[in-house]
């Protein structure tokens, strides 16, 4: 037996575990074992966490360290995926994720330590090598815990209605490729990773950004341009996650989304598609979600200048200790957790639902007398719908000087507060006049835009800001479509009116006494989102030579209404 190291509280370490795969890869695993004091000389029921950063690190970022969780009684196994850290083999992000887990499980199985039962936990990637493994159904496997991940990775992950998310993409895909590089030697193409990563919010401005200097080395994985080439979802997508097999899984699973979160959308479409159609009613009346104010990295009552309340910092380690104690120790303590409990920003307080929202009730009409252009302009939300005809509004796109993303240049995660970038007159901007009392808004806003656009291919955003009686903007919720993803099969037509419908991503906002709701739209979000070049160039080939200006024009008449549709909780304010 391998020497054990004392972590206190009677918790013992061992490192290095080896479990060789049926391909006779060998995966290295630590594990952390209980005060045989206080939980007897074992089994015990296993936690289980693969991770591709490092055992070591093993998620501290935003949960207790693994001794924490064997101080509880839990014997903690924290592995290095396959080709990462200490662990053999080619990384290919969740190629082999799903029958890596289920035999690392089996292994488990027959390791002394572990009773039979096994769960799993981890966000991030974390939480996709749950999915992945739960979903090759290994026995021994009672629940999973994850958090800020996606099931459906092309829409949950890497694209939204057909943009490309650049600036997470581009980001993560160059931390990867950097142990890769040092892995295998590849200490030119490590130099340029390094460097890209000592500034890397701001590699999204490299055009085109396909040709990205850190890709050149055909010695390296193809992963990162691989997701940017496969620009809608394909049988490279399906071998790589569970968006068309979740009936495969069949076990509990406890969610956690941030609504600042890169994922957030991944997270919300798991939890709904295994609400609907994971493999067995019992899995699918036990999946529960939580989703706070977070932001991906870290949890709690801060995300750049904005602070919520005290009671965003939500002590997340207790609730997984309650989960897992419910289903692998039989203690009842999730007996009584609603099936969904979100936080209420501007509320700052957390409530409970039965479930998500399905759907909008609340239509908001856009009005303007043509000059709708920037926060200074006269465009209105209002839930009277036009009676006749009002001018258009127009705007220019310009893929040269995108409108940025609401956390600006860097595309920064958080409640930024957008009102010196409503000032631009290449965005359109609609706001509500005060509220007289509060509401909230739960669920998922939707738009329905009636544009006409002077470019063969093109972009619209709709971004939600609640804005104070401080003249504070702070941002709330963002979509995107692309006229190539929308009308994919109804065809898109340039200088012709086309009805664009699309969703933003999921909210939980209430708006005080005083409070407006503002709605941009505009033709970008960069570096969040990929820039279109206004032609058939595919936007990861297109840079300088190939961009193009466009314009836009929004109508508002009663032949063309366009809205803002929202979930709204109660009776309308407006």
């Amino acid at each position: 037996m391998a020497k054990r190291v004392d972590c206190g509280s009677g918790v013992k370490l061992e490192r290095g575990l080896v479990c060789t795969l049926s391909d006779g890869v060998r995966l290295v695993s630590d594990h952390y074992y209980p005060d045989t004091g206080r939980f007897g000389s074992g089994p015990w029921p296993t936690l289980l966490m693969r991770q591709p950063y490092g055992r070591d690190i093993a998620s501290t970022v935003v949960y207790a360290h693994p001794a924490w969780f064997a101080a509880q009684g839990y014997h903690v196994v924290i592995q290095d995926v396959r080709g990462r850290g200490g662990s053999e083999g080619d990384f290919y992000p969740f190629r082999h994720e799903g029958r890596d887990g289920a035999e690392t499980i089996a292994w488990l199985m027959r390791h002394p330590a572990c009773n039979g039962r096994i769960g799993m936990y981890g966000f991030s990637y974390q939480g996709v090598t749950q999915l992945l493994a739960a979903a090759e159904n290994p026995a021994g496997l009672e629940c999973i815990a994850p958090h800020m991940a996606a099931a459906d990775l092309y829409h949950g992950w890497f694209y939204h209605h057909g943009a490309l998310r650049l600036a997470s993409t581009l980001g993560w895909g160059l931390q990867m490729l950097r142990e890769d590089a040092r892995r295998r030697q590849r200490r030119e193409a490590s130099e340029i990773l390094e460097g890209a990563w000592l500034d890397v919010r701001r590699q999204p401005q490299f055009a085109p950004y396909r040709s990205h200097p850190a890709l050149g080395d055909p010695a390296l994985p193809t992963y990162l341009s691989d997701w940017m080439e496969h620009r809608e979802w394909d049988d490279y997508w399906r071998a790589l996650d569970i968006s068309d097999r979740y009936e495969a899984i069949g076990v509990p699973a406890f969610h956690i989304a941030g609504w600042y979160d890169t994922y957030l959308n991944g997270t919300m479409l798991g939890y709904q598609a295994l609400r609907r159609r994971a493999g067995t009613a019992f899995a699918r009346e036990h999946q529960y979600l939580l989703a706070g104010p977070w932001i991906h990295i870290p949890w709690g009552d801060r995300a750049g200048d904005a602070r919520w309340g005290d009671a965003a910092n939500l002590d997340t380690n207790a609730l997984l200790l309650r989960w897992f104690d419910h289903w692998m120790r039989d203690g009842g303590g999730f007996r009584d957790e609603p099936r969904v409990r979100h936080y209420v920003l501007g509320a700052d307080e957390w409530r409970a639902a039965d479930d998500l929202p399905d759907g909008t009730n609340c239509a908001l009409y856009l009005h303007s007398n043509g000059s709708a252009n920037s926060r200074k302009g006269d465009g209105v939300l209002s839930a009277a719908a036009s009676a006749g005809e009002e001018p258009r509004d127009f705007f220019v796109y310009d893929p040269e000087v995108p409108v940025l993303a609401p956390g600006g240049a860097l595309a920064l995660s958080g409640p930024a507060d957008q009102s010196a970038m409503e000032l631009g007159n290449n965005l359109l901007y609609f706001v509500t006049p005060p509220v007289a009392r509060g509401v909230t808004i739960f669920g998922q806003p939707s738009v329905v835009l009636y544009a006409q656009t002077s470019a063969t291919h093109a972009d619209l955003t709709a971004k939600l800001a609640r804005v104070l009686p401080s003249g504070r903007a702070e941002f709330l919720t963002i979509g995107i479509a692309r006229s190539s993803f929308l009308f994919a099969d109804s065809g898109y037509r340039a200088d012709e009116v086309n009805r664009w419908e699309f969703s933003l991503e999921m909210t939980s906002f209430s708006l005080e006494a005083g409070d407006r709701l503002a709605l941009e739209i505009a033709g970008s979000a960069f570096p969040l989102y990929d820039r279109n070049p206004s032609n058939a160039t595919p936007p990861q080939l297109a840079d300088v030579w190939r961009w193009e200006r466009s314009t836009h024009q929004i109508l508002h008449t009663d032949k063309y209404p366009s809205a803002l549709l929202l979930p709204v909780e109660g009776a309308m304010p407006w």
